[in-house]
């Protein structure tokens, strides 16, 4: 248990929607239950809780992947309770995985500029699960998904509360999403911040708009966009795999930027279901587009750093 404490600061470099961390490790005698704080979930943007799932799958595979890489036999057992997903426990052998403790330490999401270039197709080939849409085939829903985000002032509430928009927030280096993770200027930052402290003033002036059209052009270029679909039922086991092509993605020079509000919005992720000829809208679990960066993103904060 002590060698499994000392490797908690690698298992926290797993992925999250904004950056919430929601994952909590409760050490027993010879097992540690994995479960999550409810007031680090997103009651309002993520009602169904999928995103919650999906994070606590990829933190899960960051565990396996980090103990195996010190030499501990470790495994994971599904036991779904009351805040609670499973159990890591003690393994015969490490879990068999090509990846290292490096490899996810260098992995990140990256929201600035990627150069044109679509996924070569042996890549794309063994992104097993994720369908490969270009950029501009969807640059009209994630505007539409981005007018409906902000324009819920509820949701634009939920997300303004894990902004860190500068480096005085008291939480900047704990975690939400900062300003640099964000790839915003200085002068962007502060335009934003002022934008959301007079939403209630604004929105009806049109302030939903102007912050939608913040990201018209994020996928006018030749790019990718990769949607994870697969059975709501295993969200979990989604997010392991999820995590695991985001590691293979990461160490061919790749990174993604989630686009996830275009199936938080209905309609959108109707639209794009049809579009992708899926049947069940609510296979539709996860979307980011995927790139090589013009320049490196600050890494996300993390609790444990």
């Amino acid at each position: 248990m002590r060698e499994l404490r000392a490797l908690e600061p690698d298992f926290w470099r797993a992925p999250s929607a904004h950056n919430t961390q929601p994952w909590t490790l409760t050490y027993g005698d010879d097992e540690v239950a994995v479960g999550w704080d409810p007031d680090r979930a997103l009651p309002i943007s993520d009602p169904t809780g999928r995103d919650l799932r999906l994070s606590l799958g990829a933190f899960v595979e960051c565990c396996l992947i980090v103990c195996a890489d010190a030499g501990l036999g470790v495994a994971f057992r599904p036991d779904p309770g009351p805040r609670r997903v499973g159990f890591l426990h003690a393994a015969a052998r490490p879990y068999e995985t090509p990846f290292t403790t490096a490899d996810v330490r260098a992995r990140g999401a990256n929201r600035g500029e990627y150069h044109p270039g679509r996924l070569p197709e042996e890549v794309a080939a063994g992104l097993t699960g994720l369908r490969r849409v270009a950029c501009r085939d969807l640059a009209d829903l994630l505007h539409a998904a981005d007018l409906h985000q902000f324009g819920d002032r509820e949701v634009t509430r939920e997300l303004r509360a894990w902004l860190r928009l500068t480096r005085r927030h008291r939480r900047y280096l704990l975690d939400g999403l900062s300003d640099r993770a964000l790839s915003l200027t200085r002068l962007e930052a502060l335009g934003l911040r002022a934008s959301l402290a007079l939403y209630p003033a604004l929105r009806r002036l049109g302030l939903p708009r102007v912050l939608a059209g913040a990201s018209r052009g994020l996928l006018d270029y030749d790019g990718d966009v990769l949607v994870l679909v697969g059975p709501p039922e295993e969200e979990m086991e989604a997010g392991r795999a999820l995590m695991r092509h985001w590691l293979t993605l990461s160490g061919l020079g790749y990174t993604t930027h989630p686009l996830s509000q275009i199936i938080d919005c209905e309609r959108t992720r109707r639209e794009l279901a049809d579009r992708l000829g899926v049947d069940d809208p609510c296979s539709l679990l996860h979307v980011a587009r995927v790139g090589r960066p013009k320049a490196p993103a600050a890494p996300s904060a993390r609790l444990r750093d």
